[in-house]
């Protein structure tokens, strides 16, 4: 560890104080800490590491593991511009990234660590719904998961609001 130029903690939140405070004395002060540990402040780390070592947060989401992830990352006082560009190359090679001020990532732990679980819900009343209504079943998977990943698509690539794109797909009822 003490060669590395970067270490990353993921680890159980729990755990995270004891486990910085066991390897404090193994690490430099150069040395590029990036946390992983849903709702561990920068401040924590810092602390537990005692000195001035560079800290960055990262909140990734669960697509990661297929290059489709979602991390938001903040940094600590003692980080600076090159951390996060070191932060933003690592996780960028599993998906996007985006720096956020570290008052906001409970609600990206909220909004995009957790949010995969309710499109999986939404996706599986999809698929679901299509069996009802006879579909085979890896059908209406198969239907349902592309339905989502396209949406997803024309969100980004369009910037278009998704209320404004639920409009475009939705016909409004006809009243006689």
């Amino acid at each position: 560890m003490k060669k590395a130029d970067v270490v990353l903690v993921c680890l159980k939140p729990q755990v995270v104080q004891g486990v910085l405070e066991e390897i404090r004395k193994s690490m430099r002060p150069e040395q590029l800490v990036i946390s992983v540990a849903a709702s561990v402040p920068t401040s924590s780390i810092e602390s537990a590491l005692g000195g001035k070592v560079p800290v960055v947060r990262a909140m990734p989401n669960t697509p990661c593991l297929v290059g489709q992830g979602m991390t938001a990352l903040c940094k600590g006082n003692h980080a600076g511009a090159e951390h996060l560009e070191i932060a933003c190359e690592l996780f960028n090679v599993v998906g996007r990234t985006v720096v956020v001020d570290e008052k906001h990532m409970d609600a990206v732990t909220g909004l995009s660590a957790s949010g995969p679980a309710y499109i999986y819900i939404i996706l599986e009343s999809l698929a679901e719904a299509g069996v009802k209504v006879g579909l085979p079943r890896d059908v209406a998977t198969l239907l349902a998961a592309q339905t989502a990943l396209g949406a997803a698509a024309v969100v980004l690539e369009t910037g278009d609001h998704p209320a404004l794109l639920k409009d475009a797909v939705t016909t409004p009822a006809v009243h006689d």
